[in-house]
């Protein structure tokens, strides 16, 4: 099994590309989605993320929104954080592919954002890197709902550049001209990589 780690910062359409994947019949392993499933009510991260922060609780999960707030006013919050939820999101992956080698899988993706940043670029076979020009990347992150200019600049302080992820993957996929344009980049992706 080729295990593809697929990565891209903030606003480069990397959860978009993921869905592409999925939709070619590619099993994909969501980080994103593990990390909100340990948030919620009863989650695995509800107990320990509490103890480290607790005013962090709401209603028997982690307020996400609170959390977020917290970080960005104290982040060096950030490590303690990632102390905890990190091995139990690698936990859930670990799973995940165990279970995709079970069934033969031929490839598998662990879309994972902080790929380089959390030295999991050596836990994969192939590197997959979504990209776009600064200025469209730019827009789309400014246009989500509660993002501003501070926040987007904090966020990118923790991320490796783009032009080193695309320095250091495998395949690019440059999500700059649509859809269409993205999906094309994943078949061809696949197809490369069914050959191997």
């Amino acid at each position: 099994m080729i295990v593809i780690g697929l990565t891209g910062s903030i606003g480069m359409g990397k959860s978009e590309t993921a869905r592409m994947f999925a939709e070619q019949g590619v099993p994909v392993c969501e980080s994103d989605a593990i990390v909100h499933r340990l948030y919620e009510k009863d989650g695995a991260a509800v107990a320990p993320v509490a103890a480290a922060f607790p005013d962090m609780r709401d209603d028997g999960g982690i307020d996400r929104e609170k959390l977020s707030r917290h970080l960005a006013a104290n982040a060096e919050d950030f490590a303690r954080l990632e102390a905890i939820v990190h091995p139990l999101v690698r936990a859930e992956q670990e799973n995940f592919l165990k279970d995709a080698r079970k069934h033969n899988v031929r490839l598998a993706v662990l879309d994972i954002p902080l790929l380089f940043e959390t030295g999991r670029d050596r836990d994969v076979d192939r590197i997959v890197v979504v990209s776009a020009p600064a200025e469209v990347q730019r827009r789309r992150v400014l246009a989500r709902p509660g993002m501003d200019e501070a926040k987007f600049a904090a966020i990118l302080a923790r991320q490796v550049p783009d032009a080193e992820k695309r320095a250091r993957a495998d395949f690019i996929v440059d999500s700059a001209h649509g859809f269409d344009h993205a999906r094309r980049q994943v078949r061809d992706i696949i197809a490369a990589l069914s050959k191997c």
